[in-house]
């Protein structure tokens, strides 16, 4: 087929261009997703694509064109899908049996929690957040800031000083 003359909006030109790429296209999904369904879904969204651009696509550059749409479909379903379960584990932790003083006080804690780590030298506060929200062993973090593991302990001890000071023994 003349990839200069032949137009995509013709039925036998999609039918061709679909049968030419469907498969690799739907593998090439698959092994990005590991869900057949999905992989489906998504090429024959491409394909549904390509037809509604079908004026603005080249022949030469649908394959191009036709991958390009369902790796940003994968892409996109991917953060929807890290949104929702966001979404459900915040759901989750809303609807605890705690009691809504009890809420208060804890959503007061964590703001003076992350504003005394905010205060925090900015050295101490790396390594801090490095050993407990990264959950780095020391010597990882010897290696990532470029220290000896005895100045990470240094600098750990001296930011849990200060957290105790400034929060005192909880």
């Amino acid at each position: 087929m003349n990839s200069e003359t032949q137009s995509v909006c013709k039925e036998e030109t999609y039918e061709f261009l679909f049968n030419a790429h469907a498969k690799t296209l739907h593998n090439f999904v698959y092994y990005k997703c590991g869900d057949t369904q999905q992989a489906e879904d998504i090429v024959q969204e491409a394909f549904i694509k390509l037809w509604d651009n079908c004026a603005k696509v080249i022949f030469g550059k649908a394959k191009s064109y036709l991958f390009t749409v369902a790796r940003n479909l994968f892409y996109n379903e991917a953060a929807h899908k890290k949104i929702v379960l966001e979404h459900q584990a915040l759901s989750v932790n809303d609807s605890t049996n705690e009691t809504p003083e009890f809420l208060l006080e804890e959503k007061e804690f964590m703001k003076k929690l992350k504003a005394v780590i905010a205060s925090l030298p900015e050295k101490q506060r790396e390594v801090f957040l490095l050993s407990r929200i990264d959950k780095k062993k020391y010597a990882e973090i010897s290696e990532i800031v470029g220290i000896s593991v005895k100045a990470v302990e240094k600098r750990m001890s001296q930011a849990l000083v200060t957290l105790r000071e400034q929060l005192g023994d909880i």
